[in-house]
């Protein structure tokens, strides 16, 4: 998990600084008062460590760390004490432990904005899994996923089409303006786009659009610039978009793909795997009664949470059919969690604190290709959470031709779009905790705009990790 943080060298209204990776320090083998210490405090002022809820012989805590080697012992009831069972080597204080910190695990991007360190006191160590919560064995999760994997086979994306509803598309020839205003005004975060000289839909624009767009405004020396966002066309935004992501890797074919859409009797698993591979949101739901496929019919836009609806209903009366739907999350290999000391992290997951700027929020959403970043206070407890489709929020009073990606906080930029109507609404900062079982997570996340939980710790609401939709897919489709 990267945390923001900067040290004293650095001021606070700035968001340079040092790159620090957050590192869980664990004292497993009991005591009174635990204090950590080492080379990152230079020896001195001790960090109090806090027994874990449930299992008071074990003491850990957070703590923020540059790249590198650093060295650290325990005060354990008056007496320094190393962990054997960690690496370890004779120093200058004794027999101290060590751990080492990869700088290419932190994404190149990211600075912090924060003075001081960060404790986040979380209870999901190894230790307190292994033994407070039952495994789950791999027979029940193959179990759960063939008999999932049976049904979304056998049920077809007609079953996501609501009774009644809209479905808004875009022409290409629409000027990105006015495109930014509608997205923001309907409260969606993508629309199809609808080519009528190819009579056809050729592509989506979303949210990560204008996250873009934006961006390329604040980059000196731009070929794009505010003139061009009046008055450009989504077509000619998506050649700047191509020929952008030429420069950036030299391989645009990635970005030229077809439009990823689905018919109605395509299976639910077919849907889900779309959206998954493709790594999008949403996939259009597109019928044409022609074989030549002239005169298509836009008829949904398809989401996970539409599928896991589906099973949550279907499943509801036979929860005993899928062995791990009462299985607590926290003993499930699922979602994003805060890495240990000694584990990597595969998966970076990041936090801001609201008075970081939106410039930093934005780059970090694109270059770790993340969709939301918690955002949280000195403590690590969760305050709120921005989304890429809160972007819209700049086209309200024309916000984006008054300010500077920079200068704007992300607490400013999350108030600017505190009135709008959106689903999603009111439910910006669901959570849940580590103890919940895995169908309680599963209908949370079937909630219309709800893509993601973030799990936090009972009582202080310290952020332990997130769930998303995607996260529930890939490991209930193995």
């Amino acid at each position: 998990m990267f945390v923001s943080g900067a040290d004293s060298g650095h001021d606070n209204s700035g968001v340079s600084g040092p790159v620090l990776i957050p590192a869980r320090f664990v004292w497993p083998y009991g005591g009174r008062r635990v204090f950590l210490s080492g080379s990152f405090t230079r020896w001195s002022d001790p960090i109090p460590m806090s027994p874990m809820e449930g299992c008071p012989t074990v003491f850990q805590v957070m703590y923020n760390l540059t790249p590198g080697y650093h060295q650290f012992k325990f005060f354990v009831d008056g007496e320094w004490r190393h962990d054997e069972n960690q690496p370890f080597v004779s120093g200058n204080y004794g027999v101290v432990n060590t751990i080492f910190l990869e700088p290419d695990m932190i994404p190149a991007f990211f600075s912090s904005d924060m003075p001081g360190r960060s404790n986040m006191d979380v209870d999901n160590d190894p230790i307190l899994r292994q033994e407070a919560v039952p495994r789950i064995s791999q027979a029940d999760i193959e179990l759960s996923r063939h008999r999932i994997s049976v049904f979304l086979s056998t049920h077809t994306a007609y079953e996501l089409l609501p009774d009644s509803g809209k479905v808004i598309a875009l022409d290409v020839n629409l000027p990105v303006k006015q495109a930014f205003h509608i997205l923001y005004e309907q409260g969606i975060p993508v629309a199809p786009l609808w080519d009528f000289c190819k009579g056809r839909f050729v592509g989506v624009l979303s949210a990560l659009d204008f996250i873009l767009i934006l961006r390329e405004l604040g980059n000196h020396g731009s070929n794009l610039t505010e003139e061009e966002l009046e008055t450009h066309t989504i077509s000619a935004w998506k050649e700047v978009k191509l020929h952008l992501s030429r420069q950036i890797d030299g391989n645009a074919r990635s970005y030229s793909r077809h439009l990823v859409h689905a018919g109605p009797y395509d299976s639910l698993k077919d849907v889900a795997l779309k959206l998954l591979q493709n790594k999008v949101a949403t996939v259009p739901i597109i019928h044409s009664s022609s074989q030549d496929v002239s005169f298509p019919q836009l008829l949904h836009l398809a989401s996970l949470a539409g599928i896991l609806k589906c099973i949550c209903r279907h499943f509801r009366h036979s929860s005993s059919s899928l062995p791990i739907l009462q299985h607590p999350i926290c003993s499930i290999p699922l979602g994003t969690w805060v890495p240990n000391i000694g584990e990597s992290n595969g998966q970076p997951f990041a936090t801001l604190r609201r008075n970081a700027s939106l410039s930093a929020a934005l780059s970090l959403l694109v270059q770790a290709e993340v969709s939301s970043i918690p955002i949280v206070d000195d403590n690590d407890s969760l305050l709120d959470i921005y989304c890429r489709s809160d972007i819209t929020a700049l086209a309200k009073d024309k916000a984006y031709a008054q300010i500077h990606l920079d200068e704007l906080s992300i607490h400013q930029a999350l108030q600017l779009g505190q009135d709008v109507s959106s689903p999603s609404n009111g439910q910006r900062c669901q959570m849940c905790l580590r103890s919940d079982p895995l169908h309680k997570v599963m209908e949370r996340l079937a909630i219309p705009g709800v893509r993601r939980l973030v799990i936090v710790e009972a009582g202080t609401n310290r952020v332990e990790g997130i769930i998303s939709l995607s996260d529930v897919f890939k490991f209930l489709l193995g």
